[in-house]
């Protein structure tokens, strides 16, 4: 099956560009990963949520849930386009109504898993045909991807993996977005999730986890994703100073951490660091003081925060102390000083406590586009979590 878009007739690409005079065309924004189970789908519904407060006409174009309770929740409250169903290998099958997307013709449509191919009978033959039709009718959309369905990287992939990549996308396509939103996480909560039947049922995960979910592939294609998202900011700077006549203006990446008083403050301040190593940016790491503040004399937690903020100036990090609504603070810090990347931890509250008390990680994910959004689980908990939902089980079946 061919990868390429066919050839368009003069008369349709006349026409196209007239429609594009006439409509002003709609904006790509897209969600990165480096592997399934980075949390993109659940990123983009709270997007979706977040521009919906905001006033704006947002859908659901398509999204398969996959029988994932989070993704379930995050689709209540979000008008859905009917699917398109189609008869298939004995049974009824479902696609993005393309036609009745454009006949809704809302502000902007969230569809996930822009590289999937159509089942025969759909409009196009992939799925980003038609985002691509979407985009020209004016439509935003938000969409999701994995850094191994860009089309130029599908080689290495294949190369680290073994596995061909089946889908994928033109870099013309992801290279059109307007932004780009990494979600990273470590190749040791990928594993995790995926041992904990969080990302595919049972006989896949054991077979992904003998094949693509291994810690040296997880690291390779991490590695692709943040390059990948480096190069989209890198070539959107070269693109605003060519337009501004400041070619001859230097400047660099710059790279937030934010830490609170947990222990996985230092994996984050590290991970940090390594990418500003990397890009040669500028690491700066900042913890912000609730309103509330700290009751008692010095505790555990408060020797921690100094030892993760005393590791932060040992590798030369600028350390930056605020105090305020922690998600506001750290918002408005990294907005007024040009931050490109945003290390933040994993949320480690339950859903109840999310609900009432609110949750950092997902007001930053909804609140500060155009900077790429570095989501890093905590290892340690993940794996103790694990010990004990073992020991639990060891017990249930002695007793």
């Amino acid at each position: 099956m061919s990868k390429e878009l066919r050839r368009s007739d003069p008369d349709v690409l006349l026409a196209r560009l007239k429609a594009e005079e006439e409509t002003p065309r709609g904006k790509l924004r897209i969600w990165l990963g480096a592997a399934p189970g980075a949390g993109k789908t659940y990123a983009m519904l709270c997007e979706g949520h977040r521009r919906k407060s905001r006033g704006t006409d947002v859908v659901i174009g398509f999204v398969e849930p996959y029988d994932r309770t989070d993704i379930k929740e995050q689709l209540e409250g979000l008008e859905s386009v009917p699917p398109l169903e189609i008869p298939y290998d004995g049974a009824i099958r479902l696609e993005m109504d393309t036609d009745a997307v454009l006949a809704r013709h809302p502000k902007v449509a969230l569809v996930d898993e822009l590289a999937h191919t159509n089942l025969p009978g759909s409009k196009h033959e992939k799925r980003y045909q038609d985002v691509q039709e979407l985009l020209d009718a004016g439509i935003s959309v938000v969409t999701t991807v994995n850094v191994a369905s860009i089309e130029s990287l599908s080689d290495y992939v294949e190369q680290i993996t073994g596995i061909a990549v089946q889908e994928t996308v033109p870099d013309s396509v992801f290279d059109e977005a307007q932004q780009v939103e990494l979600i990273d996480l470590p190749p040791e909560v990928y594993i995790q999730r995926m041992k904990e039947g969080s990302i595919f049922p049972p006989e896949q995960a054991e077979q992904a986890l003998q094949t693509v979910f291994t810690q040296s592939n997880l690291t390779a294609l991490r590695d692709l994703a943040l390059r990948a998202t480096a190069r989209e900011v890198e070539e959107k700077l070269d693109t605003y100073l060519h337009e501004q006549k400041l070619e001859g203006l230097v400047i660099g990446e710059r790279i937030m951490v934010a830490v609170d008083y947990g222990a996985a403050g230092k994996a984050l301040i590290r991970r940090g660091w390594r990418l500003a190593a990397a890009l040669k940016g500028k690491l700066i790491v900042v913890h912000v003081e609730p309103v509330e503040g700290r009751r008692g004399p010095r505790s555990a937690q408060d020797q921690q925060l100094e030892a993760n903020l005393q590791l932060a100036e040992d590798l030369g990090a600028e350390v930056i102390r605020l105090r305020g609504k922690v998600s506001e603070e750290l918002i408005t810090y990294a907005r007024s000083h040009h931050i490109s990347h945003l290390f933040i931890g994993h949320p480690s509250r339950t859903r109840w406590q999310e609900f009432l008390q609110g949750s950092v990680t997902n007001s930053i994910l909804r609140q500060a586009p155009g900077i790429s959004i570095h989501v890093i689980g905590d290892v340690n908990a993940a794996a103790t979590k694990g010990i004990a939902r073992h020991k639990r089980s060891e017990v249930g079946l002695q007793s």
